[in-house]
This record gives C-alpha cells, structure tokens and sequence, in this order.
C-alpha cells in the first residue's frame, strides 16, 4: 500500500495518532476535522503503556515528559474511611516490566502535542471546519463530500475528495459508521459523570498523593490524579442516577449538587470538590453501546470510539484508539490488497476492544458495589488488579500486524 491516500474522517486523538503512523510507514494521509479548530478542552486521560509505546515509536516522547505527569502507582480506596483496598506499584517498575511509562496528562496538551507532529510532517494534509458527510466506493478507491464551513458556520459549501481509503475515526457520533451500519440506538447505563480540574495551590500540600486514585463506594465512585506536570488535580466522579441524560462532554455541571452527591464521603473527597475550578466542572450521561460485529465495508472501516466507545472504568479509551491507529498502519504496510488490509486490521482489534468494553461495563457494577458483597470484591481486588494490568499493559500494537 506504499504511496495510497488514506481520508481520515475526525482529527481527535484517534484520527491524528492514525495519520502519524499511516505517515510513518510511508502513506499519504488526508484529515479532516469537523470543529474550526483542533480541540484543546477536555479532561484528564490515563495514558497506559499499551498506549504511551506508541506515542514513543512516533518520537513523541520528550514533548509528552514536558507535558505529562508520571505517578507512582494506583490505589483503590474506601469511600468513608480511606482505607487503602489494593495499590498497584506503576513508575520505573512499570517501564522496567512493561517497556513504557504511565502518563497521566491532559487531553488539551496531548492534542497539542500530536497536532505539531502531524503539521510537522509532509505527508499529512490537516483540514479544519471540515466534516465527511456522504461518501462513495469505486473500484480503485473511495470518494467523500466534505461539507467546508467558517466559523460562524452560517456559510457552508460542499466539497470532493478522493483516496484509496477511508477511516472512520470521527467519535461516537460518527458520521462515517451511520453511512456504513445505520444508526445506533445507544443505552443509557444508570451512571452520571462528573469532571473538573483542581488547581493544586488551592490545596494543602501532600493531600493528593502522586497516584491514580479510586475512592469506591455505594452506586457511586472518585477518581483523581496529577495531570500537567502535577499543576492540575484531575476530578472523575461517576453517580448513579435517572431523569438526566445529556450525552454531551460541554454541559456545565453545578459545584453544589456535586457537593451533595458526595456528602459524607472522605474529607479528602470534599476538600477537592469544595476547591474545583468552577468553569472546568462538567457532567454528562453515560451511554453503553454494544461491540460491533464488523466495522468495514470494502474500502471503508473505522476506529476508536467510532467503533467501539468504551465506559471510562478502565481508563484505556484513548488507549485503545492508539493501539488501533497502530494496528492499522501495520497492516496496510504488510498488505498490498487495501480491503485484505481493513479486514486483517478488524480481525486484529475486533476482539480486544470488545473485551475492554465489556469489561469497562463490568466494572461500573463492581466500583459501586454495597454491603457484603463489598467486602468480598475488596479482599480480591488486588490479585485481579495485577492480572488485568498485564493483560492491557503487555500488548504491543507495534508488532501486532507480524504475528
């Protein structure tokens, strides 16, 4: 597939780690991003080796160490007393064991950092305010109407282009999977999420301490760590709850009801609620879609969430996107047949994502559990911490492809 154009639909961390390694193994890469500009909000994401190796193979590394921050290990804690469940040892035994580090960073600077790279590199065309709505296949190749917009949006116009392929990679609204399977009737899972960020001079020094950490407890957990070099605490908070189901990242979310969720949890969990950075605080409505059953069609397949979203219980959703974009590259370098190629890359990830997204369910139950059967998850949770750190932090997408 040496010199074939590759159209990639969406220019989230996904699409843009996709183009990076497509141009990599030598393939021409046109992206094309929705929003006028390359997004820089968001939240905090838990970079695992499985992902961060990646990022290295790209060069990546000493611009994600400016960025990044790098904990110590992972805790799971008791929601009302603090008492420390299991505790997972990360840093240098995690790149000893695993051959890469564990990022916490922020998606904003992540972005950035990927955004240079990509206009860095010649074979890479980046387009902005621009979204693939309808495309067609041909027999050598795959055309695509792009609907071009300003900022204001109230002037639009529609383009054509053409590549070999197309990828997908534009979210969990995706445009590209609706042409491809229909639409999807998502579920709403029960949970509500919170999310804000914690300027760490408005805490008292050493509360948080360098870790990812996990406060569980009855239909609800807390989850904090380190992003920006340790300038900013990271805030996930998941409630369960109905009678609100807005599955959108930009709805602002009210300090005071969040205060209320968590009444009567560990004062630490208070303290950092009572000091978040009220324009960082946001909450949306958890929604589980199923594990597809195929992704591609002839020319056309897709990637991350636009195939398999995940619940954020395992922390690997932009994670697994790397790994696809990874996987991806491999096999379109391997395979001279473009549709051999898609299809070996589905057969590849089909089962893996699948398996992180029913885990990530499983996991929403488990965090939340009351009562006895509390107590029995925590005298195990350490061993199955261990087991499932291997299974995600060992796979290597850079070598996926050859095996």
């Amino acid at each position: 597939m040496a010199q074939a154009k590759v159209l990639i639909a969406g220019g989230g961390i996904g699409g843009l780690t996709a183009a990076l390694c497509l141009a990599q193994r030598g393939l021409q890469v046109e992206l094309f991003e929705q929003a006028v500009a390359f997004g820089t909000a968001g939240a905090g994401i838990q970079l695992s080796p499985n992902g961060s190796r990646v990022l290295h193979e790209l060069g990546l590394e000493a611009a994600l160490r400016a960025h990044a921050f790098l904990p110590i290990g992972t805790q799971f804690r008791q929601w009302r007393s603090g008492r420390v469940i299991a505790e997972s040892e990360l840093g240098q035994r995690c790149v000893e064991e695993f051959g890469a580090p564990y990022y916490h960073v922020h998606r904003g600077d992540l972005m950035q950092v990927l955004v240079s790279a990509a206009r860095a590199e010649p074979a890479i065309v980046l387009h902005t305010a621009a979204r693939v709505t309808q495309f067609e296949q041909t027999g050598t190749g795959v055309v695509v109407q792009v609907q071009r917009s300003g900022e204001s949006h109230s002037h639009t116009h529609s383009e054509t282009r053409r590549g070999n392929l197309l990828i997908g990679a534009d979210g969990i609204h995706s445009a590209v999977r609706d042409v491809l399977w229909g639409n999807e009737e998502p579920q709403f899972t029960g949970n509500v999420a919170w999310r804000a960020m914690v300027p760490v001079e408005r805490l008292p020094k050493d509360l948080i301490r360098p870790m990812s950490t996990a406060w569980w407890g009855p239909a609800k957990h807390f989850v904090h760590y380190y992003v920006r070099g340790g300038a900013l605490v990271n805030c996930v908070c998941v409630v369960e709850k109905d009678g609100w189901e807005v599955e959108s990242w930009t709805e602002r979310g009210d300090q005071h009801e969040l205060q209320a969720d968590f009444s009567g949890w560990h004062p630490d969990v208070q303290q950092l609620i009572d000091n978040v950075d009220k324009d960082s605080l946001y909450r949306w409505a958890l929604f589980d879609r199923a594990p597809m059953d195929a992704w591609r069609q002839g020319r056309v397949s897709l990637l991350g969430d636009a195939c398999h979203p995940t619940l954020p219980f395992m922390a690997q959703g932009a994670a697994m996107a790397i790994e696809d974009a990874a996987v991806l590259a491999g096999c379109l370098a391997a395979n001279v047949d473009a549709e051999g190629a898609l299809q070996r890359y589905e057969d590849l990830r089909r089962k893996r994502t699948a398996d992180i997204q029913q885990g990530s369910r499983r996991n929403a139950s488990v965090f939340h559990l009351s009562g006895v059967k509390a107590w029995l998850r925590d005298r195990g949770a350490g061993r199955a911490s261990k087991g499932t750190m291997r299974r995600l932090f060992g796979y290597n997408a850079l070598t996926a492809a050859n095996e």
